[in-house]
């Protein structure tokens, strides 16, 4: 058995969720504590990957940059809030009291984190939203609910509301082959595509359900996986992070012997420098055992 600090011992991939942060005016604790904030993350998040192996952590606004993402194995974006109409450069009012521009600012830093590091990344209802706008797409800002309603009013979370279709080829086609049925809880979506997404599932009605970066493990959906009795997709994820997780560290063993070897190069040329040196000494004739040269003076008559 190999022990807990064994080059050996198989890794748990870790992958750290986004929250919100709200007034603690809305939770049930002393009046003097109401006008604090807190930090709040739904709980089956952290569950769903726990499940699947992983090694869930939830990220407070303040956890940024890379110095955190090149740690981690995997992102996911957590749903809730619209995004702020600040974020999405409207001079509107905001429809939801709740939105946070400072939400939306920290998970746009991890996203442009996440792409540049190659780290992969799971978008959740408002995630996606949010995906999108990272990258210079756009938003509808309330979806028309003729024909579905989005929101699903009267529905539990967990609910099944709607079937979403896939495209042929994408990763949610081979994740969930031609289509699933899902849960709703949104009333925004994707209008126009940011940069170098492509969309590939879509609702009856015609409304963007999946998008992502072809090549790369990045993956949005519109619903909640997290509250289906059961969705695959936390598996592809963790499975992804493994993956990630297992390039990192080739990477850097391949860094340690490369820089190794270079040391054993340097140690080396340096012996050899010093030995030649010592044979240069031996050779050198020493002052103490050597006979002066005589000096040859003349003298007037004298040969």
């Amino acid at each position: 058995m190999s022990s807990w600090n064994s080059a050996d011992r198989p890794r748990r991939p870790l992958i750290a969720i986004t929250g919100r942060r709200a007034n603690a005016g809305r939770l049930y604790v002393e009046p003097r504590y109401r006008t604090r904030e807190f930090d709040m993350h739904y709980a089956d998040f952290a569950t769903r990957l726990d499940e699947q192996g992983a090694i869930p952590v939830q990220l407070p606004y303040e956890a940024i940059g890379p110095d955190l993402v090149e740690r981690l194995d995997a992102l996911v974006l957590s749903g809730g809030q619209d995004v702020h109409p600040t974020t999405l450069n409207l001079d509107t009012p905001a429809t939801d009291p709740d939105g946070d521009p400072r939400r939306d600012r920290h998970e746009i830093a991890l996203i442009t984190c996440a792409m540049e590091l190659g780290t992969p990344l799971l978008g959740i209802c408002r995630g996606l939203q949010i995906l999108n706008v990272a990258l210079g797409g756009t938003l509808i800002a309330d979806l028309d609910t003729t024909t579905i309603d989005h929101r699903s009013p009267g529905a539990q979370v967990a609910d099944e509301t709607h079937d979403v279709r896939f495209a042929a080829g994408s990763t949610v086609f081979d994740i969930f082959g031609e289509g699933t049925r899902v849960n709703s809880l949104h009333h925004q979506a994707v209008h126009r595509l940011g940069t170098g997404l492509a969309a590939t599932g879509w609702a009856p009605d015609g409304v963007v359900e999946a998008v992502e970066l072809p090549g790369a493990p990045v993956l949005g959906v519109q619903w909640h996986p997290e509250w289906r009795a059961h969705d695959p997709i936390f598996a592809w994820l963790v499975r992804a992070a493994s993956a990630h997780a297992a390039s990192r560290h080739a990477a850097s063993a391949h860094a340690v012997s490369h820089h190794a070897a270079s040391a054993h190069a340097v140690s080396h040329h340096a012996a050899s420098a010093h030995a030649a040196s010592h044979d240069a000494d031996s050779r050198r004739p020493d002052p103490a055992h050597t006979t002066p040269a005589r000096e040859e003076v003349k003298l007037d008559g004298v040969a």
